[in-house]
């Protein structure tokens, strides 16, 4: 019997070829952009393997109606979005896309960064509006990163392509994470570990690489977020919740950290009220892997995945564990 594949997003075309090579064992249905539980539950009926991205919510309601679902492989880095204790209850692999864009990722976290000190985005935005009337030495200055010190919060793959970057701009690093302390090698420099409060206190920019759980949602909070310089920088291409959007909102209006950097939201993509009229802030809509070659191979890791578990083995890449049969 043909396997049924669902993949909740459109994909960059040739992305699934490994799937489209065995026609004769899957079908594959591209969904428009099933974000609903409920429509998921639904649309999960007879289907066998699923791809979602990181904005289709697959809650334990929505997995309800895949009776006969073997593998939910995420087209992401990120598994928070799925309902992980009740996949594992029902047998189901969880599966994501380590290594697939980490150095897409930081390239953007380092976009953010440099748009952020060197305030890019409101000089592009003075020059369009035709408020630009000549230059002056006091035009927009900005922070040069040389000789600053960034904070890598969360130093797995994509945080430590970010800080070994950060050697190039002849910057110190200073990292917090809970599985390593000491200090780490970045090719022709170092990272020296502290805590996370003693990180906010010394870094010129803090930039958020962690994953979401109960243990980092809000980790970035007002007690948090005072603990930062006033011409301090926060950069999150990590996962919206880890910061306290409406606290920061706050700490900008007020002046206690200089400025931030988001390309994830609390809400997404609904932004925290008076965010978006912030000048001192970057605000980009969710493309830390957005890149050709990344969203290609993601979706190829995904596809991997799906294919090991429909022939009958276990996945390349599990978040989960289940029973031997």
């Amino acid at each position: 019997m043909r396997q049924i594949v669902l993949v909740t997003h459109p994909l960059v075309d040739g992305s699934l070829r490994l799937l489209e090579e065995h026609a004769d064992l899957y079908e594959l249905r591209i969904g428009p952009g099933l974000t609903d539980p409920e429509e998921l539950r639904r649309e999960l009926r007879d289907v066998h393997a699923l791809i979602p991205n990181c904005a289709a919510r697959v809650t334990a309601r929505a997995l309800e109606g895949g009776e006969r679902l073997k593998i939910v492989a995420c087209c992401a880095m990120g598994y928070d979005n799925v309902d992980l204790a009740a996949a594992t209850a029902r047998g189901i692999w969880v599966t994501n896309t380590p290594g697939a864009l980490t150095e897409a990722t930081a390239d953007l976290a380092w976009a953010l960064i440099l748009a952020v000190t060197r305030h890019i985005v409101r000089g592009d935005r003075m020059v369009r509006d035709g408020r630009f009337t000549g230059w002056t030495p006091t035009l927009l200055l900005g922070m040069e990163l040389t000789g600053k010190t960034l904070g890598v919060v969360g130093m797995g793959q994509i945080g430590r392509a970010v800080a070994r970057r950060a050697v190039g701009f002849g910057m110190r690093v200073v990292y917090s994470d809970v599985a390593l302390c000491g200090e780490l090698e970045l090719g022709a420099g170092r990272a020296q570990g502290v805590g996370l409060e003693e990180l906010l206190r010394q870094a010129d920019i803090v930039t958020l690489h962690t994953p979401l759980t109960p243990a980092t949602r809000h980790l970035i909070d007002a007690s948090r977020l005072a603990l930062m310089k006033p011409d301090a920088y926060l950069v999150n291409t990590s996962r919206g919740p880890v910061v306290d959007e409406r606290a920061l909102v706050e700490h900008l209006r007020a002046g206690r950290i200089a400025g931030a950097a988001l390309d994830v939201y609390e809400e997404e993509p609904r932004l925290a009220p008076g965010l978006a009229e912030l000048e001192n802030v970057v605000l980009l809509p969710h493309l830390g892997s957005a890149t050709v070659e990344t969203r290609r191979r993601m979706a190829q890791v995904a596809a991997a995945n799906v294919h090991a578990v429909l022939q009958g083995g276990p996945p390349l890449n599990p978040v989960n564990s289940l029973p031997e049969k």
